[in-house]
């Protein structure tokens, strides 16, 4: 099963490409794109022992200069510290303006090695190499780069779209199984902001919370709908001047309760699967959705093994607060995607905060 999707920009056309073992085909793919010789991987020690060597030996062959550099996982390094290091490096090895970083691993690697690229000599090749299921569906595809602020979550960034993104299914062999999970809520988000059929196959589907219980059809199909999906509306709007926006569904209580919980509570996935109960609440308050839609919805979240509710001491008024600092706030307002029907949502900012409080205190 071998898809190609195409991400058409009017700068920066690239491919996603989705197949077995594409992994050992790293540096025949980026050969193709006529890019300079050096190169440096970028990973975390966990996802380079499993695969890193197979990488390099990929780009090797292919006849790059490869350096490596490992940073420590998870959200809370994902600092402007870990993007000196890699600065530092690049420096090291002379990257040039056409060379490539190659980010190999999860959400976390792919944004802040997507940043350094994107501000190493005003802008170099990046490559994505997705390791996660949240990273090959999301964070790979659309160039959205960045590392968060103490107080809020990718408060710094630019968009710089990659020349590839490969994806290699079987590397999800080595996730672990919250992860996977994580990863479905941005597959459920697809299903409610965009195409209907995903979600209703997601529902046929008797066990999503572990790899094991899903079929490789339904893994390639949620992979092939989901980037697809994500490829379309980056088309439409790389730079979220409007359409884009929608791909924040459940991402705007979702980053507030994540930077709440020191991002060690709670992963972006189970962050962004309670803020779509959240904002499938406020939809349904505000007469926008049908009651029986957010059931489904929330029946396809607890089906994935995400959490429905809000994390045990987490401040409703520190949430409130939290809104007025994310990025899609505009002159002061807070601007929610609620959902009108399965494969369907609307970008409102009339959102009263007494239904905010209201929905959230429900949870």
């Amino acid at each position: 099963m071998t898809s190609v999707i195409n991400v058409n920009l009017p700068e920066q056309s690239y491919e996603i490409a989705i197949a077995p073992s594409s992994l050992d085909q790293l540096g025949q793919q980026m050969a193709s794109l006529k890019l300079g010789k050096k190169v440096l991987l970028v990973s975390n020690p966990t996802i380079f022992k499993h695969f890193g060597e197979r990488a390099i030996t990929s780009l090797t062959s292919a006849g790059f200069e490869v350096a490596s550099c490992t940073l420590p996982p998870g959200e809370r390094y994902k600092t402007l510290n870990s993007i000196q290091k890699l600065y530092d490096i690049a420096l090291e090895n002379r990257l040039e303006r056409s060379s490539t970083m190659v980010a190999l691993g999860g959400g976390v690697i792919g944004d802040m090695t997507g940043f350094a690229a994107a501000t190493w000599l005003r802008g170099i090749n990046v490559v994505q190499v997705p390791t996660t299921l949240l990273a090959m569906v999301d964070s790979a595809i659309g160039g959205k780069t960045g590392v968060n602020h103490p107080h809020g979550k990718n408060l710094i960034g630019a968009f710089h779209q990659p020349r590839l993104v490969l994806i290699d299914p079987e590397v999800l062999k080595t996730l672990p199984m919250r992860e996977f999970r994580a990863g479905m809520a941005e597959v459920i988000k697809y299903g409610v902001i965009w195409d209907a059929e995903l979600f209703a196959q997601l529902e046929a589907s008797k066990r999503l919370d572990q790899l094991r219980y899903v079929k490789p059809e339904l893994i390639h199909t949620i992979l092939m709908r989901s980037c697809q999906a994500k490829a379309d509306v980056v088309s439409k709007d790389e730079k979220e001047g409007g359409l884009r926006a929608i791909l924040n569904y459940g991402h705007t209580i979702g980053h507030a309760v994540e930077s709440l919980t020191g991002y060690r509570l709670v992963n972006h996935g189970e962050a962004v699967a309670i803020g779509m109960v959240a904002a499938g609440q406020i939809a349904v308050e505000l007469g926008m959705w049908p009651k029986e839609d957010t059931e489904r919805q929330n029946a396809l979240i607890q089906k994935a093994g995400l959490p429905t509710q809000l994390p045990t001491g987490v401040d409703i008024e520190e949430i409130i607060d939290a809104l007025q600092l994310d990025k899609k706030v505009k002159a002061g307002k807070v601007r929610f995607v609620l959902p009108t029907q399965i494969g369907v949502v609307t970008v409102t900012d009339e959102v009263p905060s007494d239904i905010i409080q209201q929905v959230l205190r429900g949870m």
